[in-house]
């Protein structure tokens, strides 16, 4: 998609979501999963009309998350206040939910539209957690580890937000771990491999260490840590914005 491909679509969006938040009170804002990111849907709407948190909840195909949300809206609209470490048996057929409050450091990196309805103000939100197959939620000893990184966890790890192990391998470079030049260019390989690159590396200079320590340093990494598989993204300084791509397939 073209910048102005990605303006025209922005701005339907939007008239879009103001539409329907006039009509019905709220939007559900829904996003498909990929390889490596898990779908999501989230609210928009019920914090200026009723003054109730917004909702986001993860892991579903999006029919059944527009779905779930619309019983959550649909009970704000009839005066319901949604609380936290509840069981909730209204949303699924079979199973319970229960919500979490959503830091507000994770609002950027999931509520964007929603940012953008609320003029760029933060707002509360709640997160609907689902349970596993045998009814454990994820805090929940035994809960099934292939659900895992479906549902992460907005009340939590604020700090570290890559789903990875904090001691997973990733690729940096001498200027960095000895020079400590800042990180301009970060690359999540199509393999899973994480590279964090000063631009001024030789391939000799290329080094290993554990991703914590990466973050530990730089806390503004975190900012591109839901890059997909095969996207890369650069900035011109630690704290400026950063540009996202997708990686160049090379050509044997």
């Amino acid at each position: 998609m073209t910048k102005e491909e990605h303006k025209q679509h922005d701005k339907e969006a939007e008239k879009s979501i103001k539409e329907i938040v006039e009509k019905y009170g709220w939007y559900v804002a829904l996003f498909h999963a990929t390889d490596y990111l898990p779908s999501f849907a989230y609210t928009i709407g019920l914090w200026k009309t009723f003054r109730h948190p917004e909702i986001i909840s993860f892991g579903f195909k999006t029919e059944t998350l527009g779905t779930i949300l619309n019983i959550a809206g649909d009970k704000v609209k009839s005066g319901d206040i949604i609380q936290t470490s509840l069981d909730y048996d209204d949303f699924f057929d079979n199973g319970r939910a229960q919500f979490i409050n959503v830091h507000e450091g994770y609002l950027k990196d999931h509520f964007g539209y929603g940012l953008w309805y609320n003029d760029h103000r933060t707002f509360p939100a709640l997160q609907l957690v689902w349970t596993d197959r045998s009814d454990r939620l994820p805090w929940d000893a035994g809960f099934e580890t292939e659900f895992v990184h479906r549902q992460p966890l907005l009340d939590r790890n604020i700090d570290f937000k890559f789903r990875e192990a904090k001691n997973l391998a990733t690729f940096t470079t001498r200027q960095w771990l000895e020079l400590r030049k800042p990180i301009l260019r970060v690359v999540h390989d199509t393999d899973g491999d994480w590279q964090f690159l000063t631009g001024d590396q030789m391939p000799e200079d290329i080094k290993i260490v554990a991703l914590e320590q990466m973050i530990l340093r730089d806390k503004t990494l975190n900012e591109v840590f839901n890059l997909d598989y095969g996207e890369a993204a650069e900035r011109d300084a630690i704290g400026a914005q950063w540009t996202r791509s997708k990686i160049e397939k090379q050509v044997d």
